[in-house]
């Protein structure tokens, strides 16, 4: 009998150090958390600003327009572009295996072309225009 007395004794003491621990847990979730410093806000608010706008300018084009028609016989094209290239320029750019980047990387050469007055974007033209 001396046993059972001292093993309910013991899961007495283990039942009160539960309950106070439950009770503690319940007290801190009471306790209303505080607000993020104005700081921390702002930063993050700026963070995620720049996030968005370098998103949008990878994935949305400067303008809806789409290049004039071209005549198909006068070689091939830069892809989306009115700017003549040399077939192994189109090999070069089909090997950019990410989208956007093959994207960027073509908008880039055929700004360059236009700006410098290219009339046919050849394999030197595209390696020193194509350079970040």
């Amino acid at each position: 009998m001396d046993d059972v007395a001292q093993r309910l004794v013991a899961v007495e003491a283990r039942l009160d150090r539960l309950e106070g621990l439950l009770l503690e847990i319940n007290r801190k979730l009471e306790v209303p958390t505080s607000e993020p410093a104005p700081e921390v806000v702002e930063g993050l608010k700026h963070w995620v600003t720049d996030f968005v706008a370098l998103r949008l300018q990878q994935l949305v084009p400067e303008t809806c327009e789409h290049p004039p028609e071209v005549n198909a016989t006068d070689g091939p094209y830069l892809e989306g572009t009115a700017v003549c290239c040399t077939d192994d320029v189109v090999h070069r750019v089909k090997r950019i295996p990410i989208p956007f980047v093959r994207q960027m990387v073509i908008q880039k050469v055929a700004d360059a072309a236009r700006r410098d007055g290219v009339s046919r974007v050849d394999v030197p033209f595209f390696e020193q225009a194509a350079t970040f």
